[in-house]
């Protein structure tokens, strides 16, 4: 990759950025002077791209690929808090509150990355005020998902949370087999990181992975999640809140 981009290049980034928050507002001259200053970079899957402790120098853009963000706990359990795919924007906690990073950044699957430096990012928050609303909005967007997550939390069991966050992603990364029903999700999670996304063991997402399928509600394989049928999967999980308030009664 050349160490400048020339103008298709140029141009082809700026409307690449221009469909990211909080990029979505900012003038095609602001863009522009944005779009010089990052770089890309392959990932190979498993990759890190940072690990929890790291100082934050880095902000992150996805342009292939997909990123996951876990924490990982003092017992080495992981908790997986998101996953970014193409167009998305990570790592940008550390860098604004100046503070090491929160979590650890792996790459599901090859991916290629832009990413700008922390001096050069904050640079341009200070001269470009459509920017940092952009970026006000993109953190208070995060919250607003960590408030659905806590709230998940606290109306559905384990199952339920999982089915809760496997529609969000749905959502976000589904690919529509049959209109209202069947749907693909290609995330590239191993049991294992199902079974961090709702902090239990890889032996019981196994079992219950393995009931499900018997019931025609979702199948796993190999990284690869089917809905097989999307409303007795929304009705399975609205069910789980009805099991938690009767335990919680």
């Amino acid at each position: 990759m050349p160490l400048h981009l020339d103008a298709r290049q140029e141009t082809k980034r700026v409307e690449f950025l221009r469909a990211v928050a909080p990029f979505t507002t900012l003038t095609d001259a602001d863009l522009l002077t944005l779009c010089r200053d990052f770089k890309p970079r392959a990932f190979k899957k498993d990759e890190m791209v940072f690990h929890q402790g790291d100082a934050g120098e880095e902000i992150y853009v996805v342009v292939s690929g997909k990123v996951r963000v876990f924490r990982l706990a003092a017992s080495g359990n992981e908790t997986t808090i998101d996953i970014f795919s193409a167009g998305k924007i990570f790592g940008e906690f550390a860098p604004l509150d100046n503070q090491d990073r929160s979590a650890s950044a792996q790459a599901l699957e090859a991916s290629t990355l832009l990413r700008i430096t922390k001096q050069q990012f904050l640079a341009h928050l200070r001269v470009m005020p459509d920017l940092a609303l952009g970026v006000i909005r993109l953190i208070i967007a995060k919250a607003r998902w960590t408030t659905d997550f806590a709230e998940s939390l606290a109306q559905y069991d384990a199952a339920g949370r999982l089915l809760h966050i496997l529609l969000h992603y749905k959502d976000r990364f589904g690919q529509e087999l049959e209109p209202g029903k069947r749907y693909r999700l290609d995330l590239n999670l191993t049991q294992s990181d199902l079974a961090s996304l709702v902090g239990v063991k890889r032996g019981w997402i196994n079992h219950l992975l393995q009931e499900w399928d018997k019931r025609g509600l979702i199948q796993y394989r190999a990284g690869t999640i089917l809905i097989l049928d999307l409303p007795r999967v929304l009705a399975e999980r609205d069910s789980r809140i009805e099991v938690t308030a009767a335990a919680n009664w």
